[in-house]
């Protein structure tokens, strides 16, 4: 027998995007929420990580708009002292877990775990087999749509012979037995955390063979933080650089030498700019690994051998081949964020999706008409290459216009940790911020315009 869940929105993904839409949307309006999700619990891909992942960016980034992650502490010990922490895994599965139960006692939101969303308004328990269905009035939110992937759940994107040993970058930690070589697949931010991880753990560079189809380009961490001073002087100088930039190779140059972007090798251009944060001690620590294979996407792996489209290199016969190639960060294409079918939550800030997310929220809370909220919440695009990189910008920008220029949101998104542009309430003007302000305000228009061509 099917149960009607009595509900105004059904929200299909309970994690980063999921959890700050609903947030916002049920502290902005009177509506009743259905949240599913096929994992046990709620944090989405977090339940899956590596065990030894943190966050690559400031822990009151992310999460949601009412409960601030990780209390806005400053690292008080360690190579980044003084910049803002960022959560561990268990921290974050711990923080969203009690957000639903915020949630969850206020009466308005009831969650669905292990169940999967069939279509039509249904959803499937993947434990009992219960059945449940939403009126037809009730809105399907897709929260799922950038869902990333990560390697626990990812098969290696290359074949793997029977006499060879592969792991998921989540086994790193659960290793009894050492080999003489680690072959490291992959160009991201995973791949960042395990040859770090290794590093920590005594591993001589010598014994690493990273396999970096890509190299990235890196947004440098000390100055992606919730200080208006240094975010916004980051933009300004970002801006400043782009109006003037030759080709988008230049601008990232350019924006090196300001101390805004990071990349491991100095005597390669990086083709990649997804741009997660990497500070400079890592940067420093990742270019002690000299066997670096840069031959494109690895095929295969047999034992002692791997294999790429123009040839194969030699490895250890023992080395355990470490898997980090999960796309990550997806980037389908955008569609409008409220379509006939589904709200398809998306970045609208690049680079934030948390604060993307609420933002959406907070916009269907307080607003009726689709074709105005699209207006205000244009979809953005994750970064793969530098040119999508720029169009990111480009869109982020336009949104952060497009909703800065109405006042509840203006004054709503001040009061938000998520949102990194914000001078927060009560902050003391300076003569250094109203310098950095007037800088952004000047270079933005041609800067923007320039990345556009770039682009």
């Amino acid at each position: 027998m099917t149960r009607v869940v009595e509900a105004d929105y059904l929200v299909v993904g309970a994690g980063a995007m999921g959890m700050a839409f609903t947030d916002a949307l049920v502290d902005h309006a009177d509506v009743r929420v259905a949240l599913v999700d096929r994992r046990h619990g709620v944090s989405g891909h977090w339940l899956g990580a590596y065990p030894f992942v943190r966050l690559h960016q400031s822990s009151c980034f992310y999460g949601v708009a009412s409960t601030l992650l990780g209390g806005g502490r400053l690292q008080q010990h360690g190579p980044e002292q003084g910049l803002q922490e960022r959560a561990t895994q268990p921290e974050i599965c711990s923080y969203y877990a009690q957000v639903l139960d915020r949630l969850v006692e206020g009466g308005r939101v009831e969650f669905f775990p292990n169940t999967e969303y069939v279509g039509e308004r249904r959803f499937v328990s993947r434990v009992s087999g219960a059945d449940f269905e939403v009126p037809r009035r009730c809105r399907v939110v897709n929260a799922h749509y950038l869902s990333p992937s990560i390697p626990a759940e990812t098969p290696p994107p290359f074949a793997v012979a029977d006499d060879v040993r592969v792991v998921p970058v989540n086994d790193l930690a659960r290793l009894d037995v050492a080999p003489s070589q680690y072959v490291v697949v992959g160009s991201g931010k995973t791949a960042t955390d395990a040859c770090i991880w290794l590093l920590a753990r005594g591993v001589d560079p010598d014994a690493i063979c990273w396999v970096r189809p890509r190299d990235p380009w890196m947004l440098n961490r000390a100055v992606i933080q919730p200080d208006p001073v240094v975010f916004l002087g980051m933009l300004a100088d970002l801006m400043e650089a782009a109006r003037h930039a030759r080709s988008l190779d230049a601008l990232f140059l350019r924006l090196e030498e300001l101390g805004i972007m990071l990349r491991i090798d100095r005597t390669v251009t990086p083709t990649m700019a997804k741009a997660p944060t990497l500070a400079g001690w890592e940067r420093d620590q990742l270019s002690t690994i000299e066997n670096v294979v840069r031959r494109g996407h690895l095929q295969s792996v047999s034992r002692g051998r791997l294999t790429f489209a123009d040839g194969s290199v030699a490895v250890a016969p023992d080395a355990v081949v470490v898997h980090c190639a999960a796309d990550g960060l997806r980037i389908p294409g955008t569609v409008p964020v409220w379509g006939p079918e589904a709200i398809t939550l998306q970045t609208v800030r690049a680079g934030f999706p948390s604060f993307g997310a609420a933002v959406t929220g907070y916009v269907e809370a307080t607003r009726d008409d689709d074709v105005e909220k699209n207006r205000i919440c244009s979809p953005s695009q994750y970064g793969n290459t530098l040119s999508d990189w720029a169009r990111m910008i480009v869109q982020g920008t336009r949104n952060a216009a497009a909703f800065s220029a109405e006042d509840d949101i203006r004054e709503w998104s001040a009061g938000v940790a998520l949102n990194p542009a914000r001078t927060p309430p009560g902050r003391a003007g300076s003569a250094e911020l109203d310098d950095v302000r007037e800088r952004l305000a000047t270079h933005t228009p041609a800067g923007v315009a320039r990345l556009v061509e770039l682009g």
